[in-house]
């Protein structure tokens, strides 16, 4: 078995470590100028940006963050692949559905399963919870009508079902129903994705 190495689980608000995400909230905000932050940051990867009735989150994700991001989206795809799930991700694709709905979201990353693949939003998105605080992303997904949502927060990966209007805590992905999430959780802290697959086939293999 690989050695494991210490990343740390979370950071809370108000408090400055040099691996916190940069976050501003700014409320407020009409649609529109939402709209217009977008268009001019372009096709650069950051700020992320998340918009809800009117508050609007400016986030530069940290290195924590984004490894935590890389290591849970490749394990999800390497598994796809080797239980042949049909499948095609979309990174940080900026969801929203227009005025009505006043939400918005990039996610850290995001799948739609199957062959079809011309739905307008994506069936399962990943959320990294690095730093505490922030606008309510679970409602802005509910607005938006995504299917499944997993939040990592704190060492764990935490799985909502959309049931109707809302969301349902689950214990497995609709998805990837057999791969175990907490497994997941657990070998993020690996010191590399290879590790962390190699590890992961082999405990699904038992």
């Amino acid at each position: 078995m690989c050695a494991m190495t210490s990343i740390p689980l979370s950071v809370p608000p108000g408090q400055y470590v040099p691996t916190a995400d940069e976050r501003v909230v700014m409320y407020g905000v009409s649609w529109e100028h939402y709209e217009l932050m977008l268009e001019v940051r372009g096709e650069r990867s950051q700020p992320r940006m998340a918009y809800l009735d009117g508050a609007l989150e400016l986030m530069t994700t940290s290195h924590g963050h984004e490894g935590v991001n890389f290591m849970v989206s490749r394990m999800l795809e390497a598994y796809a692949l080797d239980a042949n799930i049909r499948f095609r991700g979309y990174g940080h694709w900026t969801l929203r559905k227009g005025a009505e709905k006043q939400a918005g979201i990039e996610s850290d990353e995001c799948y739609q399963f199957g062959d079809d693949q011309t739905e307008r939003m994506p069936d399962l998105a990943i959320e990294v919870t690095w730093t505490s605080g922030g606008i309510d992303k679970l409602e802005i997904y509910r607005r938006l009508g995504v299917r499944e949502v997993w939040f990592w927060e704190g060492g764990e990966i935490l799985v909502f079902l959309l049931e109707g209007d809302r969301y349902e805590r689950r214990a497995k992905s609709t998805f990837v129903p057999d791969l175990d999430l907490s497994l997941v959780a657990r070998l993020v802290e690996q010191p590399t994705i290879n590790d962390a697959v190699r590890e992961l086939r082999a405990a699904m293999k038992r």
